[in-house]
């Protein structure tokens, strides 16, 4: 038998060898995501940033910790953060609704342009003095740090189930999906400047940011245009069309910024357009962009983790600590202050924009731009940044829900949870098709009907499928069928969640009303702790101002001893709602009271309610509830 080519046997051998570290690449990889996605559940369970976990995880797997696995790719790490925050960012835009924009525009764009430059210097002198370093350096770390992360933002407001009042929540998405190109523009130019390769004068400055503002703002109509178009004429493949989004996002990203424009600009706009328009499976679009940006949050936030090295950073711990704090209790804080004290803003919104200036993947990213350049002392501006987002993750992270509840600006509503399921229709985007499962304390129970603007189409009842008339009223364990307006939808979820405590159903002692009541009436009848200027107003319309004209069934507002409950919304209005008075049993049961405490309440709250059921019947008669 002839000897075989020994040079043939070592290609093979190579080709082997090449092919077991692509499998050991795949299966770290995947064990990684893996990780990751199941230490949300412990990290929700004690409450943790997940943002903060998923570093932690990618530290533990890096080279000081005890994966010990190498990771230095600075250009990979960039690459990979770019895509995943465009994603991101255009699925904050497509959960956008211009409506909700009244009164926070301008604060929002004073913020992403002011407030960017104003929190740079302020930040960026104090590191030049701590650290010792030259003024361009520092001015160089406070533009990497500049802007708040809309990732970070989006996704801890979001994962909290915090809801905040519309100007408030909509200033603080709105600034931080739009302060990237400010902040990306200052690094780059002072990277520049630092690396001696550019000289250029103020002119060059202003007319290089607009450039980037217009090229991305344009390429985001244009994209998000052409995305809508796309998805309403082509007949895509059942399944393709959120696909075909996360695609186009990336395309738009790369096309904006090779036009030396704003990639990320241009697909938050985009998300906006497309959000807002009549969109063929508009609804699996935005499902599948939950899981997508899941993914995107956890790959991005690994790989920064496996980048960073901690040993390297103890040298410079001490001043990144006071860098980091600095930013958070003064320099934010007083950007803030600056940008929205001439709209009118009040102290505790200032306070409450000001604390929520959440750092993360983007000032890391905007670290890394020095090392690629190697500018001088580039190590330090990168371990400070990553400090800094630490310190923003945990401090701010872990404070931002109680913070806005104590500071009123957390919109108060009850526990709801619905189960919806969505079928799209070809040909058909003025209508979709809802269904819901009727549990046993859904306010749809206890109308007489449904609203004329939703049409049942059938009802699954014990394994049969009847006709609405068939079926006749629903009851509990049925599947309902319905065709709304998109636009609607949400409002027909109201009458299919579950309440909390299952109060759907007026209590004892709950008293019915109707929308047009005027507190005044309330206030005599009942003596309802209501502001002056409130007191005017009917109980639709403080319902309205309250949850900025989207109220649900079963939302809340305290008035002293009595709460208002909405019972019936129809159009976006409070059109029936309940007046409880609390008693004893709805006391918070974690606070402690002595027994002759709780009897000494009980007959008050008893008497108080004796009197107001006395008084009840004819002052309802005579305000014609």
């Amino acid at each position: 038998m002839a000897e075989r080519d020994p040079v043939a046997l070592l290609g093979k051998r190579v080709g082997m060898d090449s092919i077991a570290v692509v499998n050991a690449v795949v299966l770290f990889g995947a064990a990684l995501l893996l990780v990751g996605i199941l230490s949300s559940l412990v990290a929700s369970r004690f409450g943790a940033p997940l943002l903060l976990v998923f570093l932690l995880i990618g530290m533990l797997t890096g080279i000081d910790g005890p994966g010990g696995v190498s990771f230095e790719d600075y250009r990979l790490t960039y690459l990979v953060g770019s895509i995943a925050l465009a994603i991101i960012l255009f699925d904050g835009g497509l959960r956008t609704r211009i409506s909700h924009m009244a009164g926070a525009l301008w604060p929002a764009v004073s913020l992403a342009t002011i407030g960017v430059v104003v929190t740079a210097g302020v930040i960026g002198s104090f590191a030049a003095i701590i650290l010792n370093i030259g003024w361009l350096q520092g001015l160089l770390i406070g533009a990497t740090i500049a802007s708040t992360d809309a990732a970070a933002v989006f996704f801890l407001i979001r994962a909290s189930g915090l809801q905040l009042q519309r100007r408030v929540g909509a200033t603080l998405e709105i600034e931080s999906s739009t302060n990237d190109p400010v902040a990306v523009f200052l690094t780059v130019l002072l990277v520049g400047l630092a690396t001696a390769a550019s000289g250029h004068g103020a002119a060059d400055i202003v007319g290089h940011f607009l450039q980037e503002a217009v090229i991305g703002g344009a390429a985001g109509v244009a994209g998000g245009f052409a995305l809508a178009f796309v998805l309403n004429r082509v007949d895509l493949p059942s399944g393709l069309h959120p696909l075909f989004v996360v695609t186009g996002v990336v395309a738009l990203f790369a096309l904006a910024a090779v036009l030396h424009g704003s990639g990320f600009l241009a697909v938050y706009i985009a998300g906006i357009v497309v959000g807002n328009r009549q969109v063929r499976a508009l609804p699996s679009i935005i499902a599948f962009h939950d899981t997508v940006t899941w993914l995107c949050q956890i790959v991005m936030f690994l790989v920064l983790g496996l980048l960073v090295t901690p040993s390297e950073m103890i040298r410079t711990l001490l001043p990144a600590l006071a860098i980091a704090f600095g930013l958070i209790f003064v320099a934010r804080p007083l950007a803030v202050a600056l940008c929205l004290l001439p709209f009118g803003f009040s102290r505790k919104e200032i306070g409450f924009v000001g604390w929520v200036g959440l750092r993360g993947a983007v000032s890391i990213f905007l670290a890394a731009i020095p090392t690629l350049a190697k500018a001088p002392n580039a190590d330090v501006i990168f371990n400070v940044a990553f400090v800094v987002v630490i310190v923003s993750l945990i401090v701010q992270g872990w404070t931002l829900t109680p913070l806005a509840k104590r500071l009123g600006l957390a919109v108060r509503q009850t526990a709801r949870s619905v189960q919806r399921v969505e079928i799209d229709l070809p040909g058909q985007l003025a209508q979709e098709m809802v269904g819901y499962q009727v549990t046993p304390h859904c306010p749809i129970l206890f109308r007489d009907s449904v609203p004329k603007w939703a049409k049942p189409v059938f009802v699954v009842r014990e394994s049969a499928i009847l006709d609405p008339r068939q079926a006749g009223p629903l009851k509990p364990g049925d599947f309902g069928y319905f065709l709304a307006a998109p636009e609607r939808v949400a409002e027909l979820d109201g009458l299919f969640a579950s309440t909390e405590g299952g109060r759907a159903r007026p209590a004892l002692g709950e008293f019915p009303l109707r929308g047009e009541t005027a507190l005044s009436v309330l206030v005599g009848m009942y003596g309802l702790e209501v502001q002056p200027e409130a007191a005017g107003l009917s109980v639709a319309e403080i319902f309205a101002a309250r949850f900025e004209n989207e109220p649900t069934v079963g939302d809340t507002l305290d008035f002293g001893a009595a709460t208002l409950i909405a019972r019936a919304v129809d159009d976006g209005k409070v059109v029936r709602a309940g007046l409880r008075i609390e008693d004893e049993g709805d006391q918070d049961e974690a606070t402690p009271a002595s027994s002759s405490q709780t009897a000494d309440t009980a007959r008050s709250r008893s008497g108080y309610l004796d009197a107001l059921v006395r008084a009840g019947a004819a002052a309802r008669r005579k305000a014609g509830f």
